[in-house]
């Protein structure tokens, strides 16, 4: 059995047991709070249909409370908040999508969609739609960032506030270890694109996980087998080496997404893994520049801090939305 479909036959294992305890629950006469909160505490696996995407998603907590919007990134899937929604979810409607190409998201081929940033916003622009969603609060992580900028961007109004788990915004946050990818942008021949194949093997991105971090022990190894095993299958190769060469578009909208910083004034905290080689910290030390009331925290970890430091970070986020997002 692939990975996909013992990851998909888990889920529906998942979705079927939850749905056979609010069969349960919808037979009795009388349904406790306590019982109601455990409902909503729990986590449902769903799939939403956005045009020709089939989107993965989690769902968490009680619907009539205001919505946070967890964007992952590369090269994981909505599989890295797994411990985070739980937290979240005690206060707060949680969705945590997979983004096309990634995780159990249902994509078209190439040829057949365009895997772009501006698309992958563009479909979870219209996931939100799909699920009805007014207004969010985003957390967003590495890939998860360009896409929920530009949701910030276009949809302003809808934007409660931002958590930024290492989700870069500035040229300053960019290490040297882009220097591949650069030249990938500069000449975008097949040698320079063969040249990245290397940041897919099970070895550098366990690396992405490892690095940084006090103590690797306390990485779970089935986080990085699990997306190497996705993202290093041959069709799906194609598609990050695409995304590769399309991140320089994120770069070029900085300037227009720090316009939107300082029009809009979007309350912002950001937790960040100090000792991340991908984006450094002062990627996360700009947003002072831009937004008045950025709130910057630095936890001593790598590029993955929710995997080191959970429960310290959702103390924090929890305490950061409870400060700034509206409750019904």
């Amino acid at each position: 059995m692939s990975l996909n479909k013992l990851l998909a036959a888990m889920c529906a294992c998942a979705v079927i047991s939850s749905g056979f305890g609010m069969m349960t629950a919808n037979a009795a006469p009388e349904i406790s709070m306590n019982a109601k909160i455990a409902a909503f505490n729990q986590v449902h696996y769903r799939y939403a249909q956005v045009k020709d995407v089939n989107v993965f998603y989690r769902e968490a907590g009680d619907p009539s409370n205001p919505t946070v919007l967890l964007l992952h990134g590369f090269p994981t899937s909505s599989f890295m908040y797994r411990n985070l929604i739980p937290i979240l979810s005690k206060r707060y409607h949680v969705l945590a999508p997979d983004l096309p190409g990634f995780g159990l998201t249902e994509s078209p081929p190439q040829g057949q969609y365009t895997y772009s940033f501006e698309n992958l916003s563009n479909t979870i622009d219209q996931f939100t739609q799909v699920l009805g969603l007014k207004t969010y609060a985003l957390q967003v992580f590495d890939y998860g960032a360009p896409v929920g900028w530009r949701l910030a961007v276009k949809h302003p109004e809808r934007v409660t506030a931002i958590v930024s788990q290492n989700g870069n915004a500035y040229v300053e946050g960019l290490s040297d270890g882009w220097a591949p990818v650069k030249k990938y942008w500069e000449d975008p021949s097949q040698a320079n694109r063969d040249a990245l194949r290397a940041v897919l093997d099970v070895a550098a991105i366990k690396d992405q996980y490892q690095h940084g971090t006090p103590d690797p022990s306390v990485i779970a190894p089935e986080t990085y087998l699990m997306d190497a095993a996705h993202v290093g299958q041959p069709a799906n190769a194609q598609i990050q080496l695409d995304l590769f060469r399309d991140y320089k578009a994120n770069v070029d909208m900085y300037p227009q997404l720090q316009q939107y910083f300082r029009d809009h004034q979007p309350h912002l905290l950001a937790v960040w893994g100090k000792n991340d080689a991908i984006f450094i910290p002062p990627g996360a030390e700009a947003f002072k520049r831009d937004l008045k009331h950025a709130d910057v925290r630095f936890f001593d970890t790598g590029h993955f801090a929710l995997e080191t430091h959970l429960d310290q970070i959702g103390a924090d986020i929890l305490e950061f939305l409870d400060r700034t997002v509206k409750r019904n």
